[in-house]
C-alpha cells in the first residue's frame, strides 16, 4: 500500500509538472509570436523617437506654446501626439511647460494627448491592430486633448503666470547649439535605443507576458459569457485601465490579445486610452501641480473620451478594425497559443532578437557613477545631495536636471534615478531654493 501511494503521488506530481511546463511553453510561444510581429515596427519607432527627442525637445515645445486661446490648446495637443512619453514621464515636462508660461488649458491638452500615443506605440499599433486603429488612436488622443484643454480654459481661466527668466549661459548660446548639431545623431540613437527602451522595457515585458497568458488561456466564449454585451465591457476596461500604470506601447499587445480573445475593438480602445493616460501616481502628482478642479476635468475627459471612442468605433468601424488587423497578428494570438513555435527564421524573428538585445542592454543594471563624476569639483564649490521622491523614468531625470540647472549658482547637476537622488555642484547653493524647483515639478525633495 505504501508503495502504491508513493507511486500515485509521484504520478500526480509528474502530471502537474508536465501541465505547468506545457502552460509555460504556451505562454512563451504566444508572447514570442507577438514580439516578432511588433519588433520591426518598434525598432523603427525607437529610431523616430530618438530623432524627435533631438529636434522636438521640451525647450522647443515651451517656445511654441502660448497661454490662451484655442490655437494654443490645439497646438499643445498636436505636439503631444508623437512624443514618446508615458503618463509618468509627461508630468515633469508638463509642469515645466506650466512654469515657463503655458496656460492650464494648453498644459492639460498636452497631458491628455501625450501619454496616449507616441511614434513607437503608433508603429506597434499598426503592426498588431492594423491601420484603422493606428489612425483612430492618435486622432482620439488629439481630440481628447483639445476637449479637455478647452474645458479647463473655460472653467478655470489663467492668472497670466510669469515665465521664468532665461538662465545666463544657457543652451541658447551658439556654442551649445553647435555642440547639439555635432552630436545630434549620437544623442538620437542613445535616446531611441537606450533611454526609451530603459523606460518602457519592464512594462513591455510584462505586457508581452500578459498577452501570452490571455492568448493561451482566455477562451472567446468565456469572454462573451463573463462580459456579455452592452456597456459593461467598456466600463470594466476603463476600471482596469485608469488606476493601472501601463505605457502606450506595452498596452498594445495586451489589447491585441483581448480582441483575439473575443473583446470588442471598442472596449479594447477604451483600455488603450484610459490605461496610458492615467494612473494613481500621476493623479496624485497632478493634484500638486494643477489643482483639484483641473484634475477633475482631466479625469472626466479621459472617462468620457475613452467611452465615446469605444462606442463610436464599435458602432461604425468595428468590422473594419477586425478585417484590418494583420492576418499574421491574428495568427500570433491564436495559432501559437497551443505551444508550437515557428521553425523558420526570417526578418521578424531576427528583429525580435535585436529588440530583445536592445531591451536587455538598456535595462541591464549599471553602477551609479554620480559620486565619481563629481568627485573632482573645485574646492571653492559646494556639493549638495538632494533626496528626490517620485521619479519613475528618464523623462523625470531630464526635467529635474533642467530645473535645477536654472537655479542661480549651479554649475553641474547629476540626477540618479536608481538611487533617487540629485547631486548639485555650484557656489552659494540654497538647498531650499533647489528643493522648491523640484517640488514645483510634482516630486518630493529633501
Amino acid at each position: 500500500m505504501a508503495i502504491e501511494r508513493a507511486l500515485g503521488a509521484a504520478y500526480f506530481y509528474i502530471r502537474a509538472y508536465d501541465g505547468i511546463m506545457i502552460a509555460v511553453i504556451q505562454v512563451l510561444a504566444a508572447s514570442w509570436a507577438l514580439l516578432g510581429e511588433m519588433a520591426p515596427y518598434l525598432l523603427f519607432g525607437f529610431l523616430v523617437a530618438g530623432l524627435l527627442s533631438v529636434f522636438v525637445s521640451p525647450e522647443w515645445v515651451e517656445q511654441h506654446l502660448g497661454r490662451k486661446g484655442f490655437a494654443q490648446v490645439a497646438k499643445a495637443s498636436l505636439f503631444g501626439v508623437p512624443l514618446p512619453l508615458c503618463s509618468c514621464g509627461v508630468l515633469p515636462v508638463a509642469a515645466s511647460l506650466r512654469r515657463h508660461g503655458a496656460g492650464k488649458g494648453a498644459t492639460t491638452a498636452f497631458l491628455l494627448s501625450t501619454p496616449q500615443t507616441g511614434v513607437d506605440s503608433i508603429a506597434v499599433t499598426w503592426a498588431l491592430l492594423g491601420p484603422v486603429v493606428a489612425f483612430i488612436r492618435p486622432l482620439a488622443a488629439f481630440i481628447t486633448g483639445i476637449a479637455g484643454g478647452m474645458v479647463v480654459q473655460a472653467v478655470e481661466p489663467d492668472e497670466d503666470p510669469q515665465t521664468l527668466p532665461e538662465k545666463d549661459g544657457g543652451c541658447a548660446d551658439s556654442c551649445c547649439s553647435s555642440e547639439r548639431e555635432e552630436h545630434a545623431l549620437f544623442k538620437a540613437l542613445r535616446y531611441g535605443f537606450v533611454t526609451l527602451p530603459r523606460d518602457i522595457g519592464r512594462a513591455l515585458f510584462v505586457g508581452l507576458v500578459l498577452s501570452g497568458i490571455i492568448a493561451a488561456f482566455l477562451n472567446p466564449d468565456h469572454v462573451k459569457v463573463v462580459f456579455g454585451g452592452g456597456v459593461l465591457p467598456y466600463l470594466v476596461a476603463m476600471a482596469v485601465g485608469i488606476p493601472l500604470y501601463v505605457c502606450a506601447t506595452a498596452s498594445t499587445p495586451i489589447a491585441a490579445s483581448l480582441i483575439g480573445a473575443g473583446l470588442s475593438p471598442g472596449a479594447a480602445l477604451v483600455f488603450l486610452i484610459s490605461g496610458p493616460a492615467t494612473n494613481v501616481a500621476s493623479v496624485t502628482t497632478l493634484l500638486k501641480v494643477l489643482g483639484r478642479k483641473t484634475v477633475a476635468v482631466y479625469l472626466a475627459t479621459v472617462v468620457v473620451g475613452s467611452l465615446a471612442t469605444g462606442l463610436v468605433v464599435d458602432f461604425f468601424f468595428g468590422r473594419w478594425v477586425l478585417t484590418g488587423m494583420p492576418a499574421s497578428a491574428i495568427e500570433a494570438v491564436h495559432r501559437h497559443a497551443d505551444g508550437t513555435v515557428a521553425t523558420g527564421w526570417g526578418f521578424k524573428e531576427i528583429s525580435a532578437v535585436v529588440l530583445l538585445a536592445v531591451l536587455v542592454g538598456a535595462m541591464w543594471p549599471r553602477r551609479s557613477r554620480a559620486v565619481e563624476e563629481n568627485s573632482g569639483a573645485e574646492s571653492l564649490e559646494e556639493r549638495l545631495r538632494l533626496s528626490v521622491g517620485g521619479m519613475r523614468c528618464n523623462g523625470c531625470v531630464t526635467s529635474i536636471g533642467r530645473a535645477l540647472r536654472e537655479v542661480e549658482g549651479v554649475r553641474d547637476v547629476t540626477v540618479d534615478l536608481a538611487a533617487a537622488k540629485a547631486i548639485v555642484i555650484g557656489i552659494g547653493l540654497d538647498s531650499e531654493a533647489l528643493c522648491a524647483e523640484v517640488r514645483a515639478l510634482g516630486f518630493d525633495c529633501e
